[in-house]
């Protein structure tokens, strides 16, 4: 019996191993919706908002390296999946969007809602096409997964509200024939980075996401080169922890200063599996060798002496056969000093860290003096917060984290130990990203605990979605870092020396709508109750959603701090004093 377009469509993702489905229901997805309602192992996510629904495949694609879908309808449906579907695009997540049309008829005419969907599309998709004919199926389906798959992006496929329902005249099962390659750079180019790193005094590893799947071969890399390990975020799932004695934490504005000088200490940089796109935070003057399976990223941060195009395991192992320099522990066996250096400075600071999350700091003399200048409403600093999720989290949990001081905070002081995983807009950047990747995470797996790391103006950006938690019961454990303000910017003003401006939120109590809403919401005003709420809040079945009033004060001193950042803050700090406290923007 011949299939419907939709169904075609439908059966294609379930053997494609596709779960769940994301998206709002509406006209031209009707004949779309009914057949995932009919298929079995295939789930409808019904969202609140599109842009949520992106995120959320989005995320499903990047913690299993397989594909991840979304739909829009009509016009403003597809058009609300964009942002979701730039932040998979710059994440290189492989995700497929189906979007609805208005009747075949009338495309070009203006019609009611009409958007050219492949002209909308064309700057974040991969791969675009709308379905004109129902013979154009199964292959233009296997050719959009094989471009989203293949190319890691995004893969648009628009269907006509007057189309799902035809039937497909040639039908066949879809074919996607899909493998990953494994490339190898060319041997002289490897020959000559093993003769760099051979002649080197003082190797520092810069290692990014694109590393993980290759942690062992890494690991014995750093030790043959005595090479201290600066991780990008999204690398810190799958180096961290006890296990890795090499690794030095972040740099950049989140990092640490123990990072930023062992990039500024090293004579040669490897870069291995990163596209670390803030330039400033290149030290000069260094030699350098990059590891990418992507050409066109060799050299386009910082000046390379040699690239090298390849998978980053088969390439470090590679590197590996060529040294001559002597394993560790053999007499001729390479100086530590500057890899035993980095780690002294970035234990030191860890200890430094570990004091500020401490619930009983302020009570201290020196914290005492200090909250007198930044806290003086007594809020919970939310070193406290992070550092008491990183105790109670499972090591096989999954975190998200809202764009802004939310990331700072769990970069510092959530360890990515064990099984965690890590996901978040990294690369585009987004707001409101935290709960509906939460969303997606825990969608896969509703035995394996979600913790979302939200700020006050991502949560609310997005609110509507905390129903789609709630209709699905995902127990997702939502962290508001609850500062009442943008915290990013307000700290970008004052590092220009601008007083803050437009940055406060009028909150209300996040728990309280939580609960209007049915799920469980707890809210925390006192330091000395932030372990025990944590605790409460992960044991509690279901969603949860704990509202932290922290510090809007908090201050995140970046790894290197300029002259021009100090004077800048003090000056912001002066302007906003002349002001009286507590007084409203502007006034």
């Amino acid at each position: 019996m011949p299939r419907t377009v939709a169904q075609v469509i439908v059966d294609a993702l379930s053997e494609l191993g596709v779960r769940q489905v994301f998206g709002v229901v509406g006209d031209a997805l009707n004949p779309l919706t009914d057949a995932i309602r009919t298929t079995d192992g295939l789930e409808w996510v019904g969202c609140r908002h599109e842009e949520a629904a992106a995120f959320a495949a989005s995320a499903q694609s990047q913690l299993t390296d397989t594909l991840g879908v979304c739909m829009g309808t009509v016009g403003p449906g597809s058009v609300h999946l964009l942002n979701g579907l730039y932040d998979a695009a710059k994440s290189h997540a492989p995700v497929l969007a189906i979007a609805g049309q208005v009747p075949l008829a009338e495309l070009g005419s203006d019609y009611f809602q009409e958007v050219d969907n492949d002209a909308l599309f064309s700057d974040v998709a991969v791969f675009r096409a709308t379905v004109t004919s129902p013979d154009q199926l199964p292959q233009m389906l296997e050719t959009a997964v094989r471009h989203a798959l293949g190319r890691k992006g995004v893969a648009v496929l628009t269907v006509p509200g007057d189309l799902g329902e035809r039937e497909v005249t040639t039908d066949r099962p879809a074919r996607f024939s899909l493998n990953a390659p494994v490339s190898r750079p060319e041997g002289s180019a490897v020959r000559r980075a093993a003769e760099l790193l051979d002649r080197s005094e003082r190797v520092t590893l810069l290692v990014g996401e694109g590393a993980r799947a290759a942690r062992q071969d890494v690991l014995a890399l750093a030790d043959r080169l005595a090479a201290p390990m600066v991780l990008t975020l999204k690398a810190k799932a799958g180096f961290e922890g006890d296990t890795n004695p090499f690794q030095v934490g972040q740099t950049g504005l989140i990092g640490n200063p123990a990072a930023a000088e062992a990039l500024q200490d090293a004579d040669t940089l490897l870069l291995l599996g990163t596209d670390f796109p803030y330039r400033d935070w290149y030290p000069e003057g260094r030699t350098v060798i990059q590891v990418d399976t992507e050409a066109t990223h060799i050299g386009r941060r910082v000046p390379v002496e040699v690239g090298l195009v390849g998978d980053a395991g088969a390439t470090v192992r590679d590197l590996l056969d060529h040294l001559t320099a002597p394993p560790a522990g053999s007499a001729d066996a390479r100086d530590r000093s500057h890899l035993e250096k980095a780690r002294e400075r970035f234990e030191k600071w860890r200890a430094g860290q570990a004091r500020l999350a401490d619930p009983s700091h302020d009570k201290g003399v020196v914290g005492r003096i200090r909250s007198a200048l930044d806290n003086r409403a007594h809020d919970i600093r939310p070193e406290v917060l992070a550092a008491a999720v990183d105790r109670v989290a499972a090591d096989d949990a999954v975190f998200t984290s809202d764009t802004g001081m939310a990331t700072v905070w769990l970069s510092r002081f959530v360890e990515m130990r064990g099984e965690r995983r890590l996901i978040g807009s990294y690369n585009l950047g987004s707001m409101a990203n935290a709960m509906p990747q939460a969303l997606g995470a825990q969608g896969l797996d509703r035995e394996r605990q979600v913790v979302a790391f939200c700020g006050d103006g991502g949560l609310s950006m997005l609110l509507g979605d905390l129903m789609t938690l709630k209709t699905y019961q995902l127990p997702v454990k939502l962290v508001v870092f609850d500062n009442r303000r943008l915290g990013m910017v307000k700290l970008e003003q004052e590092q220009a020396g601008l007083p803050e401006f437009g940055t406060v939120l009028d909150n209300p109590d996040f728990a309280a709508v939580a609960e209007a809403m049915g799920i469980t919401g707890i809210r925390v005003t006192d330091p000395a109750d932030v372990e025990s709420a944590v605790r409460r809040a992960f044991d509690s079945p279901g969603p949860v959603l704990l509202d932290v009033l922290t510090n809007p004060d908090e201050i995140a001193v970046p790894a290197k701090p300029t002259v021009e950042q100090g004077w800048g803050f003090a000056l912001a700090k002066v302007k906003e004093v002349v002001r009286s406290h507590g007084e409203p923007d502007g006034d």
